[in-house]
């Protein structure tokens, strides 16, 4: 089963309370792509430019990741830098340099045009749109958005969730988006907007899902230690839908699956900066991994002479 991506590549510089890098593999493509790769090859679309070290895009090579839509422009890489206090769910956005980034019109190579699975990555919902009129109608079609543009392209995005299968947001975006204050009630709401599921990421407090009348709560996995949270969200996508391309079910039971596949995903990423943790992760610490949310979060039925 094949799996496309739309995105960004960048180049961060990050601070935690544990450390600081400069000018580390970033992006959303770049998490989404990495995390995915663990259950078969990736089709990555996005632009760099000419500072874009070699060494990055032959760790993606290495990860399985397919590059020939990968486009080197002139200029300087799309560039954030950010610091997170103790209260790690919160980025402070120091700078944003867009630079190749600003000019990006995703185009998707000709041999990639029948996905079985697409995610379109975190950017403007007009282009989310121009990549869904360059291909096939995939199995199943996946996207990210934000605050910005839920604020700033709320019509083009509406017109984008119509061809939407699954959308991933976050608490604050469900609320935003659905004007609801209620997380339950926003996504309802967001359904009927068009996807025919909704995952809602909540960070060290796990991901909801909802689709028709199924709803789902899953755990996150509890870490003593988290040096960096950037790329997160983007790595519980990959998981999530590299589980789902390699699987090529999307049956309730398999859809809790991901949830619970991209949750240990992200958990490894954020034990250390940028990508450097998934560049030693085995298949085997997957899991094992796995294996231990699964017991962490399995309870027995109440027995029934205990009440009333």
């Amino acid at each position: 089963m094949s799996l496309l991506v739309i995105g960004s590549v960048a180049l961060d510089s990050v601070e935690t309370p544990f450390g600081r890098r400069e000018a580390v593999l970033g992006g959303s493509a770049t998490y989404f792509s990495t995390a995915a790769s663990y259950f078969g090859p990736v089709r990555l679309v996005a632009v760099v430019g000419e500072d874009f070290p070699d060494e990055h895009a032959r760790f993606l090579r290495e990860r399985g990741v397919e590059l020939d839509g990968l486009a080197r422009r002139p200029g300087r890489t799309f560039r954030w830098k950010g610091r997170y206090e103790y209260d790690l769910n919160v980025a402070h956005t120091l700078e944003t340099h867009l630079n190749v980034f600003a000019d990006f019109r995703p185009e998707v190579p000709a041999a990639w045009r029948e996905p079985d699975h697409l995610f379109l990555g975190n950017i403007d919902p007009e282009l989310q749109d121009a990549v869904l009129d360059q291909v096939r109608r995939p199995r199943l079609v996946a996207a990210d958005t934000m605050n910005f543009w839920i604020a700033s392209k709320r019509e083009a995005l509406l017109r984008t969730l119509r061809r939407v299968d699954l959308l991933f947001v976050n608490d604050a975006e469900a609320r935003q988006l659905a004007g609801e204050s209620n997380v339950v009630l926003a996504a309802r709401a967001i359904l009927g907007m068009g996807p025919r599921a909704v995952v809602v990421k909540r960070g060290e407090h796990g991901a909801l899902y909802f689709s028709g009348e199924e709803t789902f709560a899953a755990s996150a996995f509890p870490l003593a230690s988290v040096f960096d949270p950037t790329g997160a969200g983007d790595s519980f996508a990959g998981g999530f839908m590299g589980y789902l391309a390699r699987n090529g079910r999307h049956d309730p039971p398999v859809m809790r699956r991901a949830i619970a596949v991209g949750s240990v995903l992200a958990s490894f990423v954020v034990e250390q900066f940028s990508l450097d943790r998934l560049r030693t992760l085995t298949a085997g610490e997957i899991r094992g991994r796995y294996a231990e949310l699964r017991r962490l979060t399995h309870f027995d039925d109440l027995e029934p002479e205990l009440l009333g």
